[in-house]
């Protein structure tokens, strides 16, 4: 028989493994490829979840698991959990020996994978490249990353351009519509009252989904973040459910910020 080719699919958290999970369904099914996955970042951490949990349970084998949580979410630390996603990603590649390699969006220890993969001579297959993020280092990211991958798959035809734009072959850059879009159209939808049973909570009149993340290229995340709540303080009956932020710079003071207002508004 001949060989499997071997697409390893890259994933830091729930953030990139939701879109991606269609995807990596459809890989797992093909008789003709050998799916590797490699999970790190908030996936194996507690604070975040333990997310690895959800790619276990959907029946899929980790090839490779990457620590690199510090209990930090200074810059320093930041960079330190790139240098930590070099150091030890080169290895798995070493072992793994992946045909390409597959990731989606814009978080910084994508970015460490790639430019790793870039040393080995791996292809790299990018999803929603082009796409702009005013006021986060997400831009630089995902640009960065589209200039280390080979073939892109964009969700507009805007993006499409944009990847063209940063120098990329027109023959290597395909719309192919949003990937998230699949896994929203796949999930069974809660009821009303299925969801404040499943969340322990009671919808008001009003209801509002509250999610902020930490506005990585500014330093004023936490003074935004209060002027939000304070507006939020004032509504009548309305009903707020908040999220907690992503694993990136200046969460923890944004994850503070939720736990103290819960507790001072009794939500």
């Amino acid at each position: 028989s001949r060989n499997k080719r071997k697409i390893c699919v890259i994933t830091g958290n729930r953030s990139d493994y939701g879109p991606l999970s269609p995807l990596i369904a459809r890989l797992h099914a093909d008789a003709d490829i050998e799916l590797q996955i490699i999970a790190m970042g908030a996936h194996l951490s507690p604070e975040f979840g333990y997310t690895i949990q959800e790619i276990l349970e959907d029946g899929y084998a980790i090839n490779k698991k990457i620590e690199i949580v510090l209990s930090s979410d200074s810059k320093v630390g930041i960079a330190k959990s790139m240098g930590l996603v070099q150091l030890s990603i080169g290895e798995a590649f070493d072992e793994l020996k992946p045909d390409i390699i597959v990731v989606i969006g814009d978080r910084f220890e994508i970015l460490a994978a790639v430019s790793s993969a870039l040393v080995f001579n791996i292809p790299v297959a990018h999803f929603s490249g082009g796409e702009i993020t005013e006021g986060a280092i997400d831009d630089s990211i995902r640009h960065a990353i589209t200039k280390m991958s080979h073939i892109h798959f964009t969700a507009i035809e805007d993006y499409r351009q944009r990847v063209i734009q940063l120098g990329e072959n027109p023959q290597s850059v395909f719309t192919v519509g949003e990937l998230g879009l699949d896994k929203i159209n796949s999930i069974e939808l809660l009821s009303r009252e299925e969801l404040e049973e499943n969340l322990g909570i009671q919808f008001k009149t009003r209801n509002i989904l509250l999610a902020y993340h930490p506005v990585t290229i500014e330093e004023e995340s936490g003074k935004k973040f209060a002027e939000i709540l304070a507006a939020i303080e004032t509504l009548k009956d309305t009903f707020t459910l908040i999220t907690y932020p992503n694993a990136d710079a200046g969460g923890r003071e944004i994850i503070k910020m939720i736990d103290d207002f819960v507790a001072k508004n009794d939500i």
